[in-house]
């Protein structure tokens, strides 16, 4: 049986892929090579929520991720959210970023709704984590929530 695990993470930076950078050490997944999948959990996985990744092998190689990703450059608040819903069967990721925690909550509850509605599936249990990070707006600030797929793989 494979696992998914849920990380997350926050990060300040002088620039705005200085700080995702810093954001995915924090989560421990950035020295990966992401590979950004849209939301279907495949049957029999299990998904943990870890908060940051252990390792998941040599640096450089690709791992597969459904990821939710907020960043500003000034003042202010911003929240990533990942959330998931399983059953006996397939399950369903949805993601959302904003600068409101509530709000970033609630349009990931919305959309795994919306997704249960498209699918004759079976969902029993449902999840929704949020990363907020407050900036200063001294550089910038990012929040990531990650699913990640398994162990990396190699890229050649």
């Amino acid at each position: 049986m494979s696992t998914i695990r849920i990380v997350r993470g926050v990060g300040d930076a002088p620039t705005k892929m200085a700080s995702y950078d810093a954001a995915l050490a924090d989560a421990n997944v950035h020295n990966y090579n992401l590979v950004t999948v849209s939301s279907v959990i495949p049957a029999g996985a299990t998904v943990e929520d870890v908060g940051t990744a252990p390792d998941l092998g040599p640096a450089g190689d690709r791992l597969t991720v459904v990821e939710a990703r907020a960043t500003t450059g000034g003042v202010g608040t911003v929240s990533a959210a990942l959330g998931w819903t399983v059953g006996p069967g397939p399950g369903l990721f949805y993601e959302a970023s904003g600068e409101d925690p509530g709000a970033v909550r609630r349009s990931v509850e919305v959309g795994l709704a919306a997704g249960r509605d498209l699918r004759e599936w079976v969902f029993d249990d449902e999840h929704v984590t949020v990363t907020t990070a407050e900036a200063d707006g001294e550089g910038y600030t990012t929040a990531v929530e990650l699913a990640v797929y398994g162990e990396s793989e190699p890229i050649f």
